[in-house]
Formats: structure tokens, sequence, C-alpha cells
């Protein structure tokens, strides 16, 4: 019966995995990296890491590092603006932004609002704001950190956040329904669709998510309405990035790029 089942299953993954038009992915390099985690690369060509709770800026000529150990673990970074780096410690219910040289501009604890907010989503919005998902109200705000103001801008969710992402302009985020939702900075919300079951996801714009599932990586296209299957040389691997046309697959050994071209 057990086996009976496995050939039910894997015949019907091959079934749906056929169905996919093939995209190219073309490797373009690879090197060892012994860090924790691997985050991304800039536009200048630096990237970015974590280890032992250091998070470091790594280039040619450059080896920058923020380590900040009375705030406890870095939860979240987003690296939109390379001039302005955001940094989020949840334990502490706080956010650090750093400037190019990894030098502390400012620190941001959320609990001493006059009215407290417990951040659980953060990320770096347009005109001197980020993106607060308030867990103790369960909707989405914004706080211009310059004036030290913040304004609710949407319903409540009815949902907890599984994942999320931002840019300037938009909040998206996948429920524990996976229900995928997008907000503009005017806390419009929209509904984008129910995504597939996966074991990692990565929304890449407001009608597109990488995700993988059986060590398969797959780009849907909710526009065409259709799935594009990428091929890499990986068997498997622990985690993947995608950014500018380079897609970053993450191993035990080390990381491989490839460059894709996204129809």
């Amino acid at each position: 019966m057990k086996k009976l089942l496995l050939l039910l299953l894997i015949t019907s993954f091959s079934v749906v995995s056929s169905q996919n038009i093939n995209l190219t992915a073309t490797e373009i390099n690879s090197f060892k990296f012994e860090g924790d985690e691997f985050l991304e690369y800039d536009a200048f060509g630096f990237y970015y890491s974590i280890t032992n709770n250091v998070f470091s800026k790594v280039g040619t000529n450059t080896n920058l590092e923020y380590k900040n150990v009375s705030l406890g673990k870095i939860t979240k970074v987003d690296l939109q603006n390379p001039l302005k780096i955001i940094l989020f410690y949840s334990d502490f219910n706080t956010a650090i932004i750093l400037d190019n040289q990894l030098n502390e501009i400012q620190k941001i604890n959320f609990s001493e609002f006059s009215i407290p907010i417990v951040t659980t989503a953060i990320g770096l919005s347009s005109q001197n704001n980020l993106w607060l998902y308030n867990s103790m109200n369960q909707q989405l705000g914004l706080y211009d950190y310059l004036k030290n103001e913040y304004k609710t801008i949407s319903v409540p969710f009815s949902e907890t956040i599984k994942r999320y992402t931002s840019d300037f302009n938009f909040f998206s985020w996948i429920d524990s329904k996976n229900n995928w939702y997008t907000s503009d900075i005017f806390g419009t919300v929209n509904f984008r669709v129910n995504v597939t079951q996966f074991d990692q996801i990565q929304i890449i714009s407001k009608s597109q998510f990488i995700y993988s599932e059986l060590g398969i990586l797959i780009l849907k296209d909710l526009e065409k309405n259709k799935s594009y299957e990428i091929k890499i040389s990986q068997k498997s691997f622990e985690k993947f990035y995608y950014k500018d046309q380079i897609l970053s697959i993450f191993t035990s050994e080390g990381i491989t790029n490839y460059k894709i071209i996204i129809p």
C-alpha cells in the first residue's frame, strides 16, 4: 500500500511538472559561504550576510560589520535602499536604521510609543515611512521615522501573516490559509490568489512569485496564467533568492548564482 501511494504521488507530481514551461537558468558563478545566512547582493556588487548574529557587508575591498547584542537576534533585514538599511529585532520590538557604512542612524523602540505597537512585520516604504504590521490590532500601518508619526491604513487582517515582502509602494503577504494579498500605501487591500502548497516562496512582483516544492522551482505568473519550471543543476537546496534576474541557490556547499530572464 505504501509503495502504491508513493507511486501515485510521484506520478501525480510528474503530470503537474510536465505541464510547466521550462525556463532556462544559466550558471554565472559559485563560491563557498560559511556564514549562518546569506541575504542578497546590491546594485554595487556588495553582498550582505549574518554570522553569529553579526550583520555584514562584504565587497572586494570592504568588510563592514554591525552588531548589537543587547537587542537579541536579528529577525528581519530590509535592503531595498543600500543607503538606508533596516534591521529588526523582534525580541525587543526595535528597529535600527543603518547608513551604507553600517553606522547607526536611528534606533526605534516601538514599545515606547504613546500607544505601543507590537511589530511582527516591517519594511521600508516611500517618503521616510516604514511599513509596520501591528499584531495588537492586526492592522497594517505606516510610520514616518523622521516625524515620529504613525497611522493605521488597513482594516484588521482576518488571518495571521505566514510570509511577507514589501517595496516602496506595496506590502504583500501570504496568510495562514495561503491567501496572497497586497496593500498600497493608502491601505487598499487586494486579494491576488490562493497559492499552492510550498516549501519556500518569494513574491517578486504584484503578479509573480517563485516557489519550491519537493526540490522543484516554479515561477508562477498570474497575469499570463502560466507556470514555468526553473531548471538548475542542484538536486536539492536549502534556500533560494531572486533579484534583478539573478537567482541564488544556497546549499551546504556554498552559493550558486544563475542568470534567468523572467518572461
